[in-house]
């Protein structure tokens, strides 16, 4: 692949894979709760589930990492492996970029995890960024459902879909409730692109 390829960079967590629908399950099982007390309509940092008095949110994604190989069995968000084989096959450059690198001490564990669901579900990438500021690692697009993210990488000029969940409802469009409205959006892009034509997202 060229290097003057369309770079589509791609969070992973609530955007490739199901992250808040993994969490809950382990959260149930930590917790000692049943899965259906703990409600799906959750806000970034999980309060609605009541973890502050058992620890709080750090505490629980290291277990979730460490003891119940999140990264590895969460299960992928409804056709997204798919439509990234599909705009992988049209020639854009599909560049991994997260953030899971936050806590201490269970990095390996994390990269390693990481790489085994990639090839597990054979989810397309050229490149693979483990860092918190995505603008800096470059990308024509992104695509993100953090909302503390995805409003910096606008602030920066970057072009950003917000992948829908109930953690950034507020925050203004475009936006993709499935990946098949991703697929439209970045193929639209690289359309604008190709013709040196004002990205619509800015």
């Amino acid at each position: 692949m060229e290097e003057n390829s369309f770079i589509f960079g791609v969070d992973l967590d609530g955007v490739v894979g199901d992250f808040y629908g993994a969490m809950r399950k382990i959260t149930a099982d930590w917790l000692d709760k049943p899965l259906e007390s703990l409600t799906e309509d959750v806000s970034f940092g999980l309060d609605e589930w009541g973890i502050k008095e058992y620890g709080g949110y750090e505490r629980l994604h290291r277990f979730a990492v460490t003891q119940r190989n999140l990264f590895r069995d969460m299960l992928p968000i409804k056709d997204a492996p798919a439509v990234l084989r599909r705009i992988s096959s049209s020639g854009i450059r599909i560049r991994i970029i997260t953030h899971r690198l936050f806590l201490k001490y269970s990095h390996r564990t994390t990269i390693t995890q990481t790489v085994d669901w990639l090839d597990s579900w054979d989810i397309p990438y050229w490149d693979l960024c483990f860092m918190a500021d995505k603008g800096a690692v470059g990308a024509h697009i992104y695509i993100d459902d953090s909302p503390s993210n995805i409003k910096r990488l606008r602030n920066q000029g970057c072009n950003t879909i917000i992948f829908s969940n109930s953690t950034n409802r507020d925050l203004p469009a475009p936006r993709a409730e499935t990946w098949q409205e991703v697929e439209r959006l970045v193929m639209d892009s690289l359309a604008d692109w190709q013709t040196g034509t004002r990205n619509m997202f800015v």
